[in-house]
């Protein structure tokens, strides 16, 4: 349960940045919509939890799309940690998507780390669960919050996502027998290095655009 609630840090993250361009009231739907889909994806994903640790190449997938998302949410600032002036609807709808596909690869990993803590109980797991809802609904809000205040501070989240895919990188069961094969070195160097790849990833999708 512990495990659980600090990892549901990520997806807070995840939410307050993928809304943060939004207008007041756009952005609170935006934020109950993204809640509730995460809430939703980390409860269906606990019912197959012990099959999924077993797929390899899975979390490195996840990983990848971790990577896109933290670059387009940098390039969504505009590089100048202002927000944008945005329309609503289709807006609102973007920020949906990006919320889901976010958090249902995080929610993935969550889950899978839950899983192998908890043996496969499914009422420990569902417990965690919610206990972790509160940490998203008002984490999000208070990083929102603080995004509204402090713009630059996006940069930050990216590198979090940036850390979060580089451990899920190290931790797949097929690229660990395929690359790494347990190395600490590799399990320690991985996710800190890919906060400067998201970094520098960034600079070169802005050069070309």
């Amino acid at each position: 349960m512990l495990v659980n609630l600090l990892l549901s840090g990520d997806n807070a993250v995840v939410i307050a940045m993928a809304c943060r361009n939004l207008p007041p009231g756009l952005r609170e739907r935006a934020m109950l919509w993204g809640t509730g889909a995460a809430v939703a994806l980390r409860c269906a994903l606990t019912v197959s939890a012990a099959a999924l640790l077993a797929i390899p190449y899975l979390r490195a997938a996840g990983a990848l799309l971790l990577y896109v998302i933290a670059v387009r949410l940098m390039l969504d600032s505009g590089g100048s940690g202002k927000p944008h002036d945005v329309r609503g609807g289709a807006s609102v709808a973007g920020a949906i998507r990006t919320i889901i596909a976010a958090d249902f690869v995080m929610s993935l990993d969550n889950v899978l780390a839950i899983a192998a803590i908890a043996d496969g109980e499914i009422v420990l797991m569902m417990i965690g669960i919610a206990l972790s809802i509160p940490i998203v609904i008002w984490g999000s809000r208070f990083v929102g919050a603080l995004l509204a205040r402090i713009p630059q501070l996006v940069y930050i989240g990216a590198a979090l996502l940036g850390y979060e895919a580089g451990r899920m990188l190290v931790h797949d069961p097929g690229l660990d027998g395929l690359l790494f094969h347990g190395s600490r070195t590799a399990a320690e160097a991985l996710p800190v290095l890919s906060v400067p790849l998201v970094i520098i990833l960034y600079l070169l999708m802005r050069r070309t655009t």
